[in-house]
């Protein structure tokens, strides 16, 4: 190398232009046509790109590459790539360049360019690469330069402000703080797909990584500082600013138009046009502005920074003096403020260092150590801190950092877990150890550290790099719809859980035709996965709809909410537009299907719902035949068609007189088609089923005019309890019904047992000769309930209980002595006149029903039978049903013996009263007419007065009978059965 007063008489140039000239080009191809060279950079990150690209084209072990943390250094190599730093001054190189020359004004580092421009030379070449804006400093300072003006590739054209959101693709977004390009990476993730980042802060490694994660087009958008103007080579058609104000180490401040326009120079690389603008709260920029970017004419370079390298390291206080000579030019101005200079001054006023440098060499490894640079971007105390600790253990371990030192710093940041924070401080701290473990004079073993601290960096580096994917880039969002832009086919598969994967990204699941996205796709998460689908689930569906088409019934069920299932899968649901007997249906999904296969298996499903009623619900098909059948009676035809209105079901409490109406002729045609007459409920037997009656609900809740809430029958169960999610106040009273079930008290008890219980009462009342009962334990068993449930059951019935005390004797009682005849006159005339017992429905109605042998009417005692003490007739043996068993409860006394207690609750049936004003059975009103005018109605007879004024007599008359025929009458067998008796 040569001194600014011997200048090589080899060629020197400085290649100047705006970017996107292809400066960094030319001069790589320059230095490979020499013998040997070096090209200084002004980024790490810069440096290692174009080492890669230089070993592509020589072989390795001729290539050299050279940073402040990095050292790939052949025995043999001839072409160096540098950082300006750390560009070999004591050698000599055939071609020597220098890239980005116009940093010689830079705060921080214009002094290291200043340094080489005036001091670095080649032996036969050397270029100078930067902005117009250093020509006339190149040309004052080295007037015998040569100057070479290269026109930019492409034209750079304002676009104006722009929302982040609405920015084109291939665009590159600029802030000037990590916050802000956080911020920024965020928003576009959410509605963008995701960015990469690049920051001044970052490792080179991670910088690579996030900038070709942006040139591969994995994604559109790349968030950075203004690292990304300095020689970073990027395929950006737009640059925006979201910023136009940064902090340069001293105060904040505007950017100057020099500046704005090298980082949007970086938009439309070679023969590309390129735009920029604004975005987000960045102020539109002013046309004096835009004019000057557009046109690249920019304020010429009036000054660059300067600082003495010639330095004497004799002493402390001659290396100060040295750092702080004046330039001999005018246009170089002596930096100020630059750190290692701070820390210099700091770490020189220690006592303990002054009294530690005996020698020039400890001088110049105070100078060493100053000169490492701040990574950790922290106050300057702090870092003048570790670095009065790493010389201290220089000069107390023979000028070597101890092992277990190293080991220690290395170990504590050798994590790669945390978050971008938390990995980039870790980051920041290992850099500077990697700096040390290239100081070979430092090192015990500076091979071991070098690799030790390399693997480390890189390590966290590709954490770091991942937690920005993780943070800001939605990779299968990206992927997927780069795929589908450029129309490649994508590999789909399923999983046995239904899951949903292509190429290698889960989308969503299919659940038997239906395709559900992800759970945790946003917006624009959704719109990418539901594009993908259609390209690429939507074959698997379109088979899968065939496969429906073309099989039997069998490989369908209806589960209980009204689905259609198709191998354990819902494809289809009970439509609201169909009914009982014209059932519809409607898909589940398959909406990226074939249209006319989804059409085709709708009317497959169809088919599928009538099959399954022509099967199932055949009782009540007959009895839709019956109700228009022109051979049936009318009286027939009525009932069918009232039990269809009802599907299948007459409750006789609220309808009983329809029932009362029929003949016999007509209940037996009823019969025929299954009806069957019950104590509380006319039925279909067959309807009750678990799967007529399920396949009916359904079809009812889930059909035209449903609620949805279907009450469905339990196989085997006789009854359950009414409470939770089966309370009867969860459902009507037709869905209970139409199940074969009925609300009774605290259990919803099934038709056919409420019938069985009332034979069960009518066989208790027979053995206990009158119309009171005691609950049976056959009566539990039959519900499956406990006594208090069967209880309920009964009272909800209309049977009423009441307590009797068990006596310890019996006691004979005193024959009753005659009463007075207008008393014995009162009481029959209450007990005929004033009450009647409560209708019975007879054994004859009920073909399973035990006969009993009197009536509870007959059994009641007479007003005037006096008792008598002699003991009954033995009945007559004869076969019947088994004896009831009382139920008993077991209670245990205070010797704690255990005893069986019979029940003392006697239950009956209470008479219901005619009088009162209200109608009686055969609708006449028997209220007292009250009013003007004569009474509404044909009334027969004599006058309310004429009656009251017929004397009466004293003795009460019998009350008159009204002859009924036999056939009309519902006790006539029994009444038959009674008067042989008598006989």
């Amino acid at each position: 190398m040569a001194s600014s007063e011997n200048l090589n008489p080899a060629r020197i140039a400085a290649i100047l232009g705006p970017t996107n000239t292809g400066k960094t080009h030319y001069a790589v191809e320059r230095m490979l046509a020499r013998g040997s060279g070096v090209i200084g950079l002004p980024l790490r990150l810069l440096a290692r790109e174009v080492y890669d690209k230089i070993c592509a084209i020589k072989p390795a072990n001729q290539c050299a590459l050279i940073t402040g943390e990095e050292k790939i250094i052949p025995p043999n190599a001839r072409y160096f790539v540098c950082t300006v730093e750390a560009m070999p001054m004591d050698r000599r190189f055939s071609f020597l360049a220098v890239d980005e020359i116009q940093l010689m004004g830079n705060f921080e580092r214009g002094h290291i360019f200043t340094d080489r421009l005036l001091n670095a030379r080649g032996t036969e070449e050397t270029l100078f690469l930067g902005a117009e804006t250093a020509r006339p400093i190149i040309r004052e300072l080295l007037p015998r330069a040569q100057h070479d003006t290269r026109e930019r590739f492409s034209t750079l054209t304002y676009a104006g402000a722009t929302r982040i959101t609405r920015l084109p693709k291939r665009s590159v977004i600029v802030a000037f703080s990590a916050a802000e390009v956080y911020a920024i990476a965020e928003l576009i993730r959410r509605q963008r797909g995701g960015a990469a980042v690049v920051m001044g802060g970052l490792s080179p490694r991670t910088r690579n990584a996030q900038a070709e994660l942006y040139q591969s087009g994995e994604v559109d958008f790349l968030i950075a500082t203004d690292a990304v103007g300095m020689g970073l080579n990027l395929d950006t058609d737009h640059v925006a600013f979201a910023s136009i104000r940064k902090y340069d180490g001293r105060r904040r401040r505007m950017l100057t138009p020099m500046e704005l326009g090298q980082i949007a120079g970086r938009a439309g690389r070679f023969r590309n046009e390129g735009t920029f603008g604004t975005t987000g709260d960045c102020p539109e920029l002013d046309p004096e502005t835009i004019e000057r970017i557009e046109n690249h004419d920019f304020d010429p370079m009036t000054h660059v920074e300067w600082r003495n390298s010639a330095l004497d390291f004799r002493s402390i206080k001659a290396l100060d003096d040295s750092l702080h000579i004046g330039g001999k030019h005018r246009r170089l101005r002596r930096v100020k403020g630059v750190t290692d200079e701070l820390a210099f001054e700091r770490l020189s006023a220690i006592p303990e260092i002054q009294q530690s440098i005996k020698i020039p060499a400890d001088v110049r490894r105070l100078w060493d150590v100053c000169q490492i640079p701040d990574f950790r971007n922290v106050t300057i105390d702090a870092h003048v801190r570790l670095l009065q600790d790493i010389y201290r253990l220089l000069q107390n371990n023979k000028h070597r950092l101890p092992d277990d030192y190293m080991n220690k710093q290395v170990s504590r940041l050798d994590d790669p877990s945390g978050g971008v924070d938390i990995l980039s401080s870790r980051l920041a701290q290992i850099r500077t150890w990697t700096y040390c473990a290239n100081k070979v004079s430092w090192m015990w073993d500076a091979k071991h550290w070098n690799a030790r601290t390399r693997e480390v960096e890189d390590r966290l580096s590709d954490a770091l790099h991942e937690s920005l994917i993780a943070r800001f880039v939605d990779r299968r969002t990206s992927a997927l719809l780069k795929n589908i832009g450029l129309g490649n086919p994508m590999e789909t598969s399923v999983k046995d859980n239904g899951e949903v994967w292509v190429d290698g990204h889960k989308i969503g699941y299919l659940d038997g035709v239906d395709f559900r996205l992800d759970d945790s796709a946003t917006d624009l998460e959704a719109k990418a996965l539901q594009a993908t689908a259609a390209a690429a689930v939507g074959p698997e569906i379109d088979r899968r709809l065939t496969s429906l088409c073309g099989g039997t019934h069998a490989i369908f069920t209806l589960d209980d909410t009204g689905r259609i299932m198709w191998g354990g899968k819902a494809v289809g649901r009970i439509a609201s537009s169909g009914s009982v007997f014209n059932p519809d249906a409607e898909l589940i999904g398959g909406a990226l299907g074939n249209q006319n296969l989804q059409n085709l298996a709708v009317n497959r499903m169809r088919d599928f719902l009538k099959a399954e009623v022509t099967a199932k619900l055949e009782p009540l098909l007959k009895l839709k035949a019956l109700s228009e059948s022109p051979e049936a009676l009318p009286a027939t035809r009525g009932f069918a068609f009232s039990m269809l209105e009802n599907f299948g079901y007459i409750d006789r409490a609220k309808q009983g007189q329809i029932v009362r109406d029929l003949d016999q002729d007509a209940r037996k045609q009823l019969r025929e088609v299954g009806v069957y007459f019950g104590q509380y409920t006319v039925f279909m037997r067959d309807m009750i089923k678990p799967k007529p009656a399920t396949l009916l609900s359904l079809l009812l809740s889930y059909g035209a005019g449903g609620d949805k809430k279907p009450f469905i029958p339990f196989a085997g169960v006789t009854s359950i309890q009414n409470e939770g999610e089966l309370s009867s106040t969860h459902y009507t009273d037709q869905a209970l019904a139409v199940a074969g079930y009925r609300a009774c008290g605290t259990r919803i008890v099934r038709f056919d047992i409420l019938d069985r219980l009332a034979n069960l009462i009518r066989q208790a009342m027979s053995e206990a000769g009158g119309r009171k009962f005691v609950i049976m334990q056959e009566m539990l068993a039959l519900l499956g309930s406990s006594y208090d449930d069967t209880r309920g059951v009964l009272q909800s019935l209309g049977y009423k209980s009441e307590e009797v005390e068990v006596k310890p004797e019996a006691k004979v009682e005193e024959p009753a002595k005659a009463e007075e005849p207008e008393k014995v006159e009162d009481a029959a005339t209450e007990a005929a006149t004033t009450e009647t017992p409560a209708p019975i429905i007879p054994a004859s109605e009920n073909p399973a029903a035990p006969t009993v042998a009197e009536t509870p009417a007959a059994e009641a005692p007479k007003a005037d039978a006096p008792a008598v003490d002699a003991p009954k007739p033995a009945p007559k043996p004869k076969s019947g049903p088994k004896p009831l068993s009382p139920y008993t409860r077991r209670e245990t006394l205070e010797d704690g013996t255990q005893v069986d207690l019979p029940t003392q609750e006697l239950w009956t049936m209470p008479f219901k009263k005619r009088g009162g004003g209200r109608p009686d059975n055969r609708g006449n009103d028997n209220r007292a007419f009250k009013g003007k005018g004569k009474p509404k109605g044909n009334f027969k007879g004599k006058p309310r007065g004429d009656r009251n004024n017929t004397p009466r007599d004293n003795k009460p008359k019998a009350p008159k009978e009204r002859p009924r025929k036999i056939e009309d009458s519902p006790f006539a067998a029994l009444a038959a059965l009674k008067n042989l008796k008598k006989d």
